[in-house]
């Protein structure tokens, strides 16, 4: 359960990282190159780390400091998705997932793409804990 934790914790964090890192080269595209580039993101999604996240913080509940890492994680894991739900598919609905061009697309730029460089943060920080829980 442990391993799995951090696994599954350590693959939900690509997709954010992969967006943070972009967003300093695609903060400034024109209209057409900006919904062009996010059909590469079609598809992603987490999955399962919420869970996996709470199994290890039960694995663990011999240890205090072990499970209150885990249960960190996935506290962290629920914000990632309360910051997702407000500020990046409100965006995604606005443009049908970046396929319509609505007249406000660069604020809808703006909260996408800074919505997902917090959640790398955030991301981050649950994997940290998940893999602090798990070593101890």
């Amino acid at each position: 359960m442990r391993f799995l934790a951090i696994i599954i914790t350590g693959l939900a964090l690509v997709a954010p990282a992969a967006h943070a890192f972009a967003l300093l080269n695609k903060i400034g595209m024109a209209k057409a190159d900006y919904f062009i580039a996010q059909q590469a993101y079609a598809g992603w999604w987490i999955v399962g780390l919420l869970l996996a996240n709470i199994g290890n913080a039960v694995t663990l509940r011999a240890d205090g400091s072990a499970m209150m890492l885990s249960v960190a994680a996935a506290a962290l894991i629920a914000l990632n998705l309360v910051i997702f739900m407000i500020f990046t598919q409100p965006a995604n609905a606005a443009t049908e997932n970046w396929t319509v061009q609505p007249e406000n697309w660069e604020s809808l730029r703006t909260q996408w793409e800074y919505s997902h460089a917090v959640n790398a943060v955030v991301t981050l920080l649950a994997f940290c804990c998940a893999t602090l829980a798990s070593l101890r």
